[in-house]
Parts: C-alpha cells; sequence; structure tokens
C-alpha cells in the first residue's frame, strides 16, 4: 500500500464510502479507513430513506416539487436558525445524489409507500409532498451498493483500524496517524459519524437526551464515538449544532429500534399529566418529540386488554408477555376501570375518562377531528378505523423521548463541505460529511431520511471537494 493517497476519508459509513466513491470517480487516489470490523456505520442499520425532492421517482408518480420548495420547508421547520446556503447547497444536490445512487444500482421502485421498510416513495415527515425514498434491502441496499463501486474503482480499505489524529504540516490537514503510523493525503473527509455511543460527548453536546434517565438507549452505529470533535479540537475547528439531535419518543422499556422491538397497539391513545390527549399518536418524529417536551417531557400511553393480547410474537418488547412482566414488576400500570388506572397514574380521572370517551367516539369511526390522526394512518396505508379502547383491564405506560438515533453537533462545513475554524475560515485540506459535518442536521430533524440523505449528499460533494484541492495541491507543486 502506497504511504500518500491524494484523498483520505475517516470513516466508512454511508458518508464515508460516498466520499470515497465520489473522489475516486474524479481520478484521485483513496484510502478509506473504518474503526469497526465492517463497512456501513449507522446508514447500514438505517431503513436506507432519502430525503430529496425533484427527483426521477416522483415525476413517475405524477409528483411536482422542487429544490426550492425542499429548502423553504427546511428552512422553516428549523426557524431558519440553519444558514441558508449550506442548506440551500444540500436540498438542491440531494435529487441528484439520489440518482447517482440508482445509478450505482440502487433500487427505489415508483409506487406509494406506507412505511419505512416498503421500497417506493413514503411520506417523510410533516410535509405537503413526499419525500422520503425507501430503497430496496434498506440501509443495507445503499451500502452494498456504495461498496460495489468502491471496489470498482479501486478505493483502498483498512477496516478495525481506529484513525488516532490528524496530521497537520505546512499548515494544512496533510493526513492521519492510526496505530502509530503517518498516512499522507492532499485532503482528508472526516465522515467517522456521531457520538451518540460518547455518554461524555452527550453530556457536553446533546444533554436533553439525558432527560430520559435509565430509559435511554443508543440506536447509532457501535463507531459513533465523536472522533470528529476529538479531530476538529486538534485544529482549532469551528462547531455547529450544539444541542440537537434526534430523539424519538419510545414507551420507557423499549430498547432496541421498532424493527427490534416491535410496535405499540394501533388502539392507543397519549395524555398528559393532566389526564387529556396532546397530540396525533402517529405523528411523525419531525415534531412529535417537540409536542411531547411542551407536556413536560413525558405523557403516558393507555390501552387496553384487547390490544395487549393481539400484539404479534417475535419481537423483543412489544409482545404480550413482555407487557405482562412490566405489569408485574409494577412499572406499567394496570387496573380494572378507569379510574383505578387515573390513581395509579396520578392524573385527574374526569379527565382521562373523557379523553378515552372522545377517542372512542372518533377513531373507531375512522375520524380524528381533534388530532387529525386519520390522515396519519392513511399514509402509512393502515386502517383509519380502529378498534375501541374499551376492554379491561387498562394499562398506561409512560412514553418520552428515549431512543437516541443521531446527533446534530459536528464540525462546522460550508457549502462545500470545507471545514471552518473559529473565524468562519477553511482549514486547509479537511473536510467533513455527516453526522461529523454540522450546521445539515439541525434544530428539527425534517423527517425519515434526513441523516442518511445527509451524509451521502454531502459525503459526494466532500469527496469530489477533496479530489479536487488535492489535485489542485498537486498542480501547484508542479509549478
Amino acid at each position: 500500500m502506497d504511504d500518500e493517497f491524494d484523498v483520505i476519508v475517516i470513516g466508512g459509513g454511508g458518508a464515508g464510502l460516498a466520499a470515497a466513491v465520489s473522489a475516486a470517480e474524479d481520478g484521485a487516489s483513496v484510502l478509506l479507513f473504518e474503526s469497526e470490523r465492517e463497512l456501513g456505520g449507522s446508514t447500514q442499520l438505517s431503513a436506507g430513506l432519502f430525503t430529496a425532492a425533484g427527483t426521477s421517482v416522483q415525476r413517475a408518480l405524477g409528483i411536482e416539487d422542487s429544490a426550492e420548495k425542499f429548502f423553504q420547508h427546511y428552512m422553516d421547520l428549523n426557524q431558519w436558525v440553519l444558514r441558508p446556503g449550506l442548506v440551500h447547497t444540500f436540498c438542491e444536490q440531494a435529487a441528484p445524489t439520489l440518482e447517482w445512487l440508482i445509478g450505482l444500482g440502487v433500487e427505489i421502485p415508483a409506487v406509494e409507500s406506507g412505511n419505512a421498510h416498503q421500497p417506493g416513495l413514503a411520506r417523510a415527515g410533516v410535509e405537503d409532498v413526499w419525500r422520503a425514498h425507501v430503497p430496496k434491502d434498506q440501509g443495507y441496499g445503499l451500502v452494498q451498493a456504495l461498496d460495489r463501486a468502491r471496489r470498482t474503482h479501486g478505493v483502498d480499505v483498512v477496516l478495525n483500524t481506529r484513525v488516532e489524529e490528524l496530521l497537520v504540516a505546512g499548515g494544512r490537514v496533510a493526513g492521519v496517524v492510526a496505530d502509530g503510523i503517518e498516512m499522507r493525503g492532499g485532503a482528508v473527509v472526516v465522515a467517522s459519524g456521531g457520538f451518540a455511543q460518547d455518554p461524555t460527548f452527550v453530556d457536553r453536546y446533546f444533554p436533553a437526551a439525558r432527560a430520559a434517565g435509565e430509559s435511554l438507549f443508543v440506536v447509532a452505529a457501535p463507531g459513533s464515538r465523536g472522533d470528529h470533535l476529538r479531530f476538529g479540537a486538534g485544529v482549532g475547528a469551528a462547531l455547529a449544532g450544539h444541542g440537537w439531535g434526534l430523539l424519538m419518543p419510545t414507551v420507557y422499556f423499549q430498547r432496541y429500534h421498532h424493527w427490534q422491538s416491535g410496535f405499540p397497539p394501533a388502539s392507543r391513545l397519549y395524555v398528559n399529566q393532566e389526564g387529556r390527549r396532546f397530540m396525533d399518536e402517529d405523528a411523525p418524529y419531525a415534531v412529535s418529540t417537540g409536542i411531547l417536551d411542551r407536556q413536560g417531557g413525558y405523557g403516558w400511553m393507555i390501552f387496553d386488554e384487547k390490544a395487549r393480547v393481539g400484539l404479534p410474537a417475535g419481537y423483543t418488547d412489544w409482545t404480550p408477555d413482555r407487557v405482562a412482566e412490566e405489569v408485574a414488576a409494577g412499572r406499567t400500570a394496570c387496573a380494572a376501570t378507569w379510574d383505578e388506572l387515573a390513581a395509579a397514574i396520578a392524573v385527574p380521572a374526569p379527565a382521562l375518562k373523557a379523553s378515552v370517551d372522545r377517542w372512542n367516539a372518533q377513531l373507531p369511526a375512522g375520524a380524528d377531528d381533534d388530532f387529525r390522526r386519520h390522515l396519519s394512518l392513511a399514509a402509512k396505508h393502515s386502517d383509519t378505523h380502529l378498534e375501541p379502547i374499551t376492554e379491561g383491564p387498562f394499562y398506561a405506560a409512560k412514553i418520552l423521548p428515549a431512543e437516541l438515533v443521531c446527533t446534530h453537533t459536528g464540525l462546522e462545513i460550508d457549502s462545500n463541505t470545507a471545514v471552518l475554524d473559529a473565524t468562519g475560515r477553511p482549514v486547509p485540506g479537511l473536510f467533513a460529511a455527516g453526522e461529523a459535518g454540522g450546521g445539515v442536521l439541525g434544530l428539527r430533524y425534517v423527517g425519515g431520511g434526513n441523516a442518511v440523505a445527509n451524509a451521502l449528499t454531502m459525503g459526494r460533494i466532500a469527496g469530489r471537494a477533496a479530489a479536487a484541492e488535492s489535485h489542485s495541491r498537486t498542480k501547484a507543486q508542479g509549478n
């Protein structure tokens, strides 16, 4: 193996693979480091949804959309606290990146999808146009397509090797140090993921996650240890996105992502600490955590015996026996009457009973005048006529933002993914993408596919930019 490459990429998840392949496509020699035993990172663990606007999949379904509409929605949802130029680049380049992936063999059929596991076009979040593109074979399929392209272009990979630090020479990032060995490169792309697996960094940069206490669980890849923050500190890089990340509301006893844990019963309602229903129980997680935060950080999931015994077997958390175990342990409330259940969770009984009665008067009839849940159910291709919640005993389990999916504090980047220092100037030779590149994932997670689209779109930009930087430097040295 050579000891000098045009581009060195740190991290072999979606962002790193996209960067490595893109740099190689532009003629760069590329070395990719991955700290774990296999490529894929959090992208491989995901459903693979990719959010984009103005795509061939949308057009085939007769949907008119554009990067400008996507940008407006993205910025509005994030209250315009993000840098418009950076976000505009992301929104503008997401569709071309999706088409690039399709060209690499990723399959996304032009059909409507009702969920994150059915290939096609699905609802990403609170949007007037569906933008979540669900690939065949999920995140695994994305990674396999990118890895095939990596092999085709001869990108070297070093697995099970964690980069220790950036190599700085002549006032620029000039390579990396791994296993005590210096590897030189014309440019470096940091795509090492987030920091969800490092409790110290979570405490420092996303303290809101700690509110879940013992209920908190992490679904990010094992390599999400915040290496980008350590690298950035070594070269004076600025950070963006402090305090932001994606926490999904889950019942307190869940410990895995839903495809392992299972799903709560469809016939359920959420009440707050006053016993009143406060949200669409199927609201997209683009907004659901924020709604829950407004209720004091938690609520109660209410369901009945018919819903419990109807849960399918084969999952880790949402099964009839698991709920019974939580009741026996005294952690899930169970009572024969609504008054007794209200007392068990310390909410006003009249309010709880009124909330249940109102729910039962509407949802079984296929309507929800209060929270419009029938529209969310329809978007999931689910039956909008739910079973009434009437068969005792009745159950109440605490629901709170407890599933830590991704973190948003990263190295501040410009529209070309160049890492910026505290003055706003680029750090020569250094680029970042994915969770490691801060400023695209914002205050509000826009919806399913936001993180994957960010990783692959900005990773592609980073790879091309790093290749151009390296080629420019080589040409300058040649003169």
